[in-house]
């Protein structure tokens, strides 16, 4: 008859592969560690680049051409007879 001691119950109880709810858990945990402290320079940098685009788009349609071009369609489109 084999005995074996607690170590060794330990041991191979260790060795096991955790169940998928583990290693999701663990998978999650760690991902999440990895981004701490980045969520604040991204939401500024994102906050920056969109000043930006909006500065870039308001500069582009309050340019004479395309102001005209926009008050072209938006008259035709009012005149279109339904």
């Amino acid at each position: 008859m084999e005995t074996t001691t607690m170590r060794e119950s330990r041991t191979a109880t260790a060795r096991r592969r955790p169940s998928p709810h583990r290693r999701l858990r663990l998978f999650l945990r760690q991902r999440l560690r990895q981004d701490q402290g980045m969520t604040t320079s991204e939401y500024a940098m994102g906050t920056i680049a969109a000043c930006g685009f909006a500065a870039v788009l308001y500069k582009i349609v309050n340019s004479d051409v395309v102001s005209s071009g926009l008050q072209s369609v938006i008259g035709r489109a009012l005149d279109a007879s339904f």
